[in-house]
């Protein structure tokens, strides 16, 4: 058997199957064709069932599926690119400044650095001097020097937290607009997973439920499905089809088949001994 094919739901995808499968089970009493859900199985077994045959019924919309993850993931790898972009690319306002806007940043970030450098070593050398005796003229002037220094350093520590704090907020205003749109699917993605949803749930899983109904044989503790799946698509390997006489030879050719067993005993008139 030739199994290659087979589908085979992504986990993320399988919440959302069995949410479609719910569904389904929920609604059964407004369809006619699964009014028998209660006589001979009730909702928890056909789920059971309906889950161990995922493979067989996630086939019937294989198509919609394969279709569905591809945009999905050509979606989520554009988006990526597009919000690195929209982090690494300035703002409309950084842009409109031109080089300037760069000297200033230099400026309020080296501004505390070389002040305070500078505050340190005057003040270092001026409190030296002066414990010379005679101190020198100019240490008082080094000291001087230093807390001017120390005053700018100060005011350039404050004037770099404010720009921070402004940048900080100007990008969580433009952050937060991208991540609420960031939560809707894309009309492309949108319409593929509705599309996956309809083909599961009309051509895979209500089908699996009405043909659960009508075999009697069905175990709902098992994983073999219903022997009549006949509107279930088979992808890429097929089971032997059980057919009856009642039901006509139009229908396709089985896969395969058992052969006759005939005794001697019960054969023609032309096995019969002369």
């Amino acid at each position: 058997m030739h199994m290659k094919s087979a589908p085979h739901l992504l986990t993320e995808d399988r919440a959302e199957y069995e949410r479609i499968l719910d569904d389904a089970l929920r609604t059964a009493h407004d369809r006619p064709d699964l009014a028998g859900i209660g006589q001979r199985l009730n909702n928890e077994q056909l789920r059971t069932m309906a889950l161990n045959a995922t493979a067989l019924i996630s086939a019937a919309a294989a198509a919609e599926y394969d279709h569905y993850v591809k945009v999905r993931e050509e979606s989520r790898t554009t988006g990526g690119v597009s919000a690195i972009d929209a982090v690494l690319a300035p703002s409309g306002d950084e842009s409109d400044t031109g080089p300037g806007a760069g000297v200033g940043v230099v400026v309020t970030v080296l501004a505390p650095v070389l002040a305070g450098t500078a505050a340190v070593i005057f003040l270092l050398v001026g409190y030296v001097l002066k414990m010379f005796d005679p101190a020198p003229a100019f240490a008082d002037s080094l000291l001087t020097a230093g807390w001017f220094f120390g005053a700018v350093t100060a005011v350039g520590i404050l004037a770099a937290a404010i720009g921070i704090l402004v940048t900080a907020l100007r990008n969580s205003s433009t952050q937060v607009p991208a991540e609420e749109a960031g939560d809707e699917l894309p009309d492309e993605v949108a319409r593929a997973k509705e599309a996956w949803r309809h083909a599961l749930l009309e051509r895979g899983i209500l089908p699996f439920l009405r043909d659960a109904l009508a075999d009697p044989s069905a175990d709902p503790l098992s994983g073999v499905p219903p022997r009549h799946v006949g509107r279930i698509p088979k992808v890429g390997y097929s089971g032997p089809e059980f057919s009856s006489p009642s039901e006509g030879a139009t229908g396709s050719r089985p896969t395969f088949t058992s052969p006759d067993f005939t005794s001697p005993d019960f054969g023609g008139p032309e096995h019969q001994p002369d």
